[in-house]
């Protein structure tokens, strides 16, 4: 994901809100940003809803939002979400839970 369509997420994610912009970037960012990271530095398996736990539970730490806020915007921006990590298996199939050719009865983390 380049700037612009992050952007676009944040204008779409505000719109939808009654939450500052500066707040739903900040959300947005901490948690796409850390899926990003996931994808190019783990060597563990993830299943998509643990790993879209983690990124909330993360991104809640991360930011010092409540919970119910970073929900929120994630869930809100939950199409983009799911972009990131359809992207993420592409490059790195193994990684996000998605067995690559060689990883065939590998049991993911839950």
């Amino acid at each position: 994901m380049n700037d612009h369509e992050l952007h676009r997420v944040v204008q779409y994610v505000t719109a939808s809100t009654s939450y500052a912009r500066d707040t739903v970037s900040d959300i947005l960012h901490t948690g796409l940003g850390e899926l990003s990271a996931l994808a190019t530095h783990s060597t563990r398996l993830f299943e998509r809803e643990a790993l879209l736990e983690y990124v909330s539970q993360w991104t809640i730490k991360r930011t010092g939002q409540p919970e119910p806020l970073v929900r929120e915007v994630l869930g809100c921006a939950g199409r983009w979400l799911d972009e990131v990590y359809d992207e993420c298996v592409a490059r790195q199939p193994g990684v996000l839970g998605e067995p690559s050719d060689g990883d065939e009865g590998a049991e993911p983390v839950p």
